[in-house]
Protein backbone atom coordinates (compact mmCIF):
# COMPACT_ATOMS: atom_id res chain seq x y z
CA UNK A 1 0.00 0.00 0.00
CA UNK A 2 1.57 3.31 -0.95
CA UNK A 3 1.89 5.00 2.46
CA UNK A 4 2.96 8.98 3.34
CA UNK A 5 6.24 9.03 1.09
CA UNK A 6 4.63 7.64 -1.72
CA UNK A 7 1.52 9.70 -1.09
CA UNK A 8 4.00 12.95 -1.05
CA UNK A 9 5.80 12.16 -3.89
CA UNK A 10 2.26 11.46 -5.47
CA UNK A 11 0.77 14.76 -4.75
CA UNK A 12 3.68 16.79 -5.86
CA UNK A 13 3.17 15.22 -9.27
CA UNK A 14 -0.84 15.72 -9.36
CA UNK A 15 0.01 19.41 -8.22
CA UNK A 16 2.38 20.47 -10.87
CA UNK A 17 -0.19 18.86 -13.60
CA UNK A 18 -4.15 19.76 -12.45
CA UNK A 19 -4.13 22.28 -10.42
CA UNK A 20 -5.52 25.46 -12.29
CA UNK A 21 -6.88 22.90 -14.59
CA UNK A 22 -10.56 21.95 -15.31
CA UNK A 23 -11.28 17.92 -14.90
CA UNK A 24 -12.98 17.63 -18.30
CA UNK A 25 -14.40 14.43 -18.27
CA UNK A 26 -14.27 11.72 -15.57
CA UNK A 27 -14.14 7.91 -16.99
CA UNK A 28 -15.78 4.61 -14.88
CA UNK A 29 -14.45 1.87 -16.07
CA UNK A 30 -15.29 -0.62 -12.77
CA UNK A 31 -18.57 0.47 -11.31
CA UNK A 32 -17.91 -1.21 -7.99
CA UNK A 33 -14.74 1.57 -7.73
CA UNK A 34 -17.26 4.17 -7.12
CA UNK A 35 -18.68 4.95 -3.39
CA UNK A 36 -20.80 7.69 -3.45
CA UNK A 37 -24.02 8.46 -5.57
CA UNK A 38 -24.83 12.23 -4.17
CA UNK A 39 -23.25 14.26 -5.77
CA UNK A 40 -23.04 12.21 -9.02
CA UNK A 41 -19.79 12.05 -10.81
CA UNK A 42 -20.64 14.07 -13.84
CA UNK A 43 -20.94 16.62 -10.88
CA UNK A 44 -17.10 17.30 -11.39
CA UNK A 45 -16.82 17.34 -14.91
CA UNK A 46 -16.02 20.81 -15.75
CA UNK A 47 -14.39 21.80 -12.41
CA UNK A 48 -10.97 23.37 -11.78
CA UNK A 49 -8.90 21.61 -9.52
CA UNK A 50 -7.53 24.46 -6.91
CA UNK A 51 -5.44 21.87 -4.89
CA UNK A 52 -4.64 18.77 -3.53
CA UNK A 53 -3.87 17.50 -0.11
CA UNK A 54 -3.55 13.93 1.50
CA UNK A 55 -5.51 12.41 4.48
CA UNK A 56 -4.10 9.77 5.97
CA UNK A 57 -3.00 7.08 3.02
CA UNK A 58 -6.03 9.01 0.68
CA UNK A 59 -5.57 11.35 -2.11
CA UNK A 60 -7.88 14.11 -1.81
CA UNK A 61 -8.03 16.40 -5.62
CA UNK A 62 -9.83 19.94 -4.32
CA UNK A 63 -12.23 21.19 -7.00
CA UNK A 64 -14.17 24.49 -7.58
CA UNK A 65 -17.73 24.72 -5.75
CA UNK A 66 -16.44 23.18 -2.78
CA UNK A 67 -16.47 19.52 -4.20
CA UNK A 68 -13.67 17.33 -3.12
CA UNK A 69 -12.50 13.75 -5.09
CA UNK A 70 -11.12 10.99 -2.55
CA UNK A 71 -8.83 8.26 -3.69
CA UNK A 72 -7.89 5.61 -1.82
CA UNK A 73 -5.30 3.12 -3.35
CA UNK A 74 -5.61 0.52 -0.77
CA UNK A 75 -2.87 -1.71 -0.98
CA UNK A 76 -2.78 -2.75 -5.24
CA UNK A 77 -4.19 0.56 -6.75
CA UNK A 78 -1.59 2.91 -8.41
CA UNK A 79 -1.70 6.59 -10.43
CA UNK A 80 -0.25 7.39 -14.32
CA UNK A 81 -0.39 10.40 -16.22
CA UNK A 82 -0.78 9.87 -19.56
CA UNK A 83 -1.54 11.60 -22.71
CA UNK A 84 -4.85 13.18 -22.51
CA UNK A 85 -8.05 10.32 -23.85
CA UNK A 86 -5.85 7.24 -23.49
CA UNK A 87 -7.58 4.28 -23.10
CA UNK A 88 -8.10 2.87 -19.62
CA UNK A 89 -6.51 -0.49 -19.76
CA UNK A 90 -8.82 -3.10 -19.77
CA UNK A 91 -7.49 -5.59 -16.58
CA UNK A 92 -6.18 -3.29 -14.35
CA UNK A 93 -7.82 0.40 -15.15
CA UNK A 94 -10.25 1.60 -12.63
CA UNK A 95 -10.62 4.57 -13.70
CA UNK A 96 -9.51 7.57 -15.94
CA UNK A 97 -9.76 11.82 -15.59
CA UNK A 98 -9.44 13.93 -18.12
CA UNK A 99 -7.85 16.98 -18.03
CA UNK A 100 -6.37 19.59 -21.31
CA UNK A 101 -2.88 18.87 -20.37
CA UNK A 102 -3.08 14.75 -19.68
CA UNK A 103 -5.34 11.90 -18.07
CA UNK A 104 -5.00 10.22 -15.07
CA UNK A 105 -5.60 6.86 -14.81
CA UNK A 106 -6.25 4.98 -11.95
CA UNK A 107 -5.22 1.18 -11.91
CA UNK A 108 -5.40 -1.69 -10.18
CA UNK A 109 -3.59 -4.87 -10.15
CA UNK A 110 -4.42 -8.46 -8.36
CA UNK A 111 -7.47 -9.79 -8.31
CA UNK A 112 -8.73 -8.32 -4.39
CA UNK A 113 -10.81 -5.08 -5.97
CA UNK A 114 -10.24 -2.73 -2.79
CA UNK A 115 -9.32 0.68 -4.58
CA UNK A 116 -11.95 3.23 -3.85
CA UNK A 117 -13.24 6.55 -4.75
CA UNK A 118 -15.53 9.27 -3.44
CA UNK A 119 -16.89 12.25 -4.66
CA UNK A 120 -18.66 14.43 -1.68
CA UNK A 121 -19.24 17.89 -1.68
CA UNK A 122 -18.36 20.38 1.57
CA UNK A 123 -15.30 20.81 3.99
CA UNK A 124 -17.70 18.84 6.56
CA UNK A 125 -17.98 15.85 4.27
CA UNK A 126 -14.24 14.94 4.45
CA UNK A 127 -14.16 14.43 8.11
CA UNK A 128 -15.83 10.39 7.06
CA UNK A 129 -12.22 10.34 5.80
CA UNK A 130 -10.36 11.59 8.83
CA UNK A 131 -8.89 8.62 11.00
CA UNK A 132 -7.80 10.79 13.33
CA UNK A 133 -3.80 9.76 13.08
CA UNK A 134 -1.08 11.69 14.01
CA UNK A 135 1.13 13.09 12.09
CA UNK A 136 4.63 12.07 12.84
CA UNK A 137 6.30 14.51 11.42
CA UNK A 138 4.32 17.67 12.60
CA UNK A 139 4.51 16.60 16.03
CA UNK A 140 7.68 16.53 18.92
CA UNK A 141 8.46 14.06 21.03
CA UNK A 142 5.64 14.60 23.72
CA UNK A 143 3.29 14.58 21.39
CA UNK A 144 4.35 11.19 19.83
CA UNK A 145 4.70 9.61 23.03
CA UNK A 146 1.45 10.55 24.23
CA UNK A 147 -0.17 9.40 20.94
CA UNK A 148 2.00 6.11 21.15
CA UNK A 149 1.37 5.44 24.83
CA UNK A 150 -2.26 6.00 24.03
CA UNK A 151 -3.10 2.13 23.89
CA UNK A 152 -0.76 -0.74 24.91
CA UNK A 153 -0.56 -2.50 21.46
CA UNK A 154 2.66 -4.18 19.95
CA UNK A 155 4.95 -1.41 18.37
CA UNK A 156 4.03 -2.65 14.84
CA UNK A 157 0.41 -2.80 15.24
CA UNK A 158 0.60 0.93 16.73
CA UNK A 159 2.54 2.24 14.31
CA UNK A 160 0.30 0.91 11.55
CA UNK A 161 -2.89 2.13 12.89
CA UNK A 162 -4.44 5.04 11.09
CA UNK A 163 -6.32 6.23 14.43
CA UNK A 164 -2.75 6.59 16.09
CA UNK A 165 -0.13 7.42 13.31
CA UNK A 166 -1.45 9.14 9.92
CA UNK A 167 0.43 7.53 6.61
CA UNK A 168 2.48 4.52 8.06
CA UNK A 169 2.01 0.89 6.50
CA UNK A 170 3.62 -2.17 6.24
CA UNK A 171 6.65 -1.18 4.70
CA UNK A 172 7.67 1.85 6.53
CA UNK A 173 6.88 0.81 10.50
CA UNK A 174 9.38 -2.40 9.33
CA UNK A 175 11.69 0.39 8.21
CA UNK A 176 11.02 2.62 11.09
CA UNK A 177 11.43 -0.27 13.41
CA UNK A 178 14.82 -1.43 12.53
CA UNK A 179 16.33 2.07 12.26
CA UNK A 180 14.95 2.27 16.20
CA UNK A 181 16.24 -1.37 16.96
CA UNK A 182 14.06 -2.31 18.81
CA UNK A 183 11.56 -5.16 18.87
CA UNK A 184 8.05 -4.97 16.28
CA UNK A 185 6.25 -7.23 18.93
CA UNK A 186 7.19 -5.21 21.67
CA UNK A 187 4.34 -2.98 24.01
CA UNK A 188 3.87 0.46 23.74
CA UNK A 189 3.51 0.98 27.24
CA UNK A 190 6.94 -1.43 28.07
CA UNK A 191 9.00 0.97 26.22
CA UNK A 192 12.01 2.90 28.46
CA UNK A 193 11.73 7.00 27.24
CA UNK A 194 15.13 6.29 25.41
CA UNK A 195 13.70 3.76 23.44
CA UNK A 196 10.58 6.30 22.51
CA UNK A 197 13.22 8.87 21.96
CA UNK A 198 15.05 6.63 18.77
CA UNK A 199 11.66 5.42 17.83
CA UNK A 200 10.35 9.39 17.20
CA UNK A 201 13.66 10.15 15.46
CA UNK A 202 13.93 6.63 13.28
CA UNK A 203 10.24 7.43 12.05
CA UNK A 204 10.84 11.08 11.38
CA UNK A 205 14.24 10.30 9.74
CA UNK A 206 13.04 7.24 7.77
CA UNK A 207 10.06 9.11 6.76
CA UNK A 208 11.93 11.81 5.28
CA UNK A 209 14.74 10.33 3.87
CA UNK A 210 12.37 8.19 2.01
CA UNK A 211 10.11 11.05 0.71
CA UNK A 212 13.64 12.58 -0.40
CA UNK A 213 14.73 9.36 -2.40
CA UNK A 214 11.65 9.19 -4.27
CA UNK A 215 11.61 12.73 -5.21
CA UNK A 216 15.25 12.00 -6.70
CA UNK A 217 13.91 9.06 -8.53
CA UNK A 218 11.19 10.45 -10.26
CA UNK A 219 13.29 13.15 -11.63
CA UNK A 220 10.44 15.42 -12.16
CA UNK A 221 8.49 12.97 -13.65
CA UNK A 222 5.44 11.32 -12.85
CA UNK A 223 6.27 8.44 -10.16
CA UNK A 224 6.12 5.26 -12.22
CA UNK A 225 7.68 2.77 -9.66
CA UNK A 226 5.57 3.41 -6.49
CA UNK A 227 5.99 -0.26 -5.06
CA UNK A 228 6.41 -1.53 -1.22
CA UNK A 229 9.61 -3.53 -1.91
CA UNK A 230 12.37 -1.32 -2.86
CA UNK A 231 16.27 -3.02 -2.91
CA UNK A 232 17.71 0.03 -0.86
CA UNK A 233 15.24 -1.24 2.46
CA UNK A 234 16.77 -2.16 5.27
CA UNK A 235 14.20 -5.61 6.39
CA UNK A 236 11.08 -4.76 4.53
CA UNK A 237 10.54 -7.48 2.02
CA UNK A 238 14.23 -8.65 2.84
CA UNK A 239 13.71 -12.20 4.17
CA UNK A 240 16.30 -14.40 4.36
CA UNK A 241 18.30 -11.45 3.27
CA UNK A 242 21.43 -9.89 5.30
CA UNK A 243 20.72 -7.10 7.40
CA UNK A 244 22.65 -3.95 5.78
CA UNK A 245 23.85 -3.36 9.62
CA UNK A 246 24.89 -6.76 11.44
CA UNK A 247 24.74 -9.26 8.55
CA UNK A 248 22.18 -11.73 10.08
CA UNK A 249 19.47 -13.37 8.11
CA UNK A 250 16.82 -10.99 7.95
CA UNK A 251 12.88 -12.87 9.96
CA UNK A 252 9.79 -12.39 9.42
CA UNK A 253 6.05 -12.93 11.08
CA UNK A 254 3.82 -13.47 8.74
CA UNK A 255 0.19 -13.09 8.71
CA UNK A 256 -3.33 -12.93 6.62
CA UNK A 257 -1.85 -10.70 3.57
CA UNK A 258 1.26 -8.85 5.39
CA UNK A 259 4.53 -10.10 7.01
CA UNK A 260 6.66 -8.19 9.59
CA UNK A 261 10.26 -8.49 8.27
CA UNK A 262 13.10 -7.75 11.38
CA UNK A 263 16.48 -8.53 12.09
CA UNK A 264 16.95 -10.57 15.07
CA UNK A 265 19.99 -9.50 16.40
CA UNK A 266 19.85 -5.62 15.68
CA UNK A 267 15.94 -5.88 17.68
CA UNK A 268 15.43 -8.71 19.45
CA UNK A 269 18.86 -9.93 21.12
CA UNK A 270 19.18 -12.78 19.12
CA UNK A 271 15.96 -14.26 19.69
CA UNK A 272 13.58 -15.15 16.83
CA UNK A 273 10.07 -14.54 16.83
CA UNK A 274 7.24 -17.34 16.72
CA UNK A 275 5.68 -17.24 12.82
CA UNK A 276 2.23 -18.32 13.79
CA UNK A 277 1.62 -20.88 10.57
CA UNK A 278 5.40 -21.83 10.79
CA UNK A 279 5.96 -22.59 14.83
CA UNK A 280 2.62 -24.00 15.32
CA UNK A 281 4.13 -26.96 12.13
CA UNK A 282 6.94 -27.51 13.80
CA UNK A 283 6.02 -27.15 17.51
CA UNK A 284 9.02 -27.85 19.42
CA UNK A 285 11.41 -27.95 16.85
CA UNK A 286 10.65 -24.33 16.19
CA UNK A 287 14.51 -22.71 17.08
CA UNK A 288 14.41 -20.00 19.66
CA UNK A 289 17.35 -18.33 18.73
CA UNK A 290 19.25 -17.05 15.63
CA UNK A 291 22.58 -19.08 16.28
CA UNK A 292 19.69 -22.01 16.68
CA UNK A 293 18.65 -21.13 13.18
CA UNK A 294 21.91 -21.14 11.67
CA UNK A 295 23.60 -24.07 13.26
CA UNK A 296 20.59 -26.99 13.16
Amino acid sequence: MPELPDITVYLEALASRVIGQSLERTRIAKPFLLRSVDPPMSAAEGKRVTGVRRMGKRIVLELEDDFFLVIHLMIAGRLRWVPTGTKVPGKIGLAAFDFPNGTLILTEAGSKRRASLWLVRGEQSLEQFARGGLEVLESNLAQFKERLVQENHTLKRSLTDPRLFSGIGNAYSDEILHRARISPIKHTKRLSDDEIRRLFNAARTTLIEWTERLRKESKGDFPGKVTAFRDEMAVHGKFGKPCPVCGTPVQRIRYADNETNYCPRCQTDGKLLADRALSRLLKQDWPRSIDELTWS
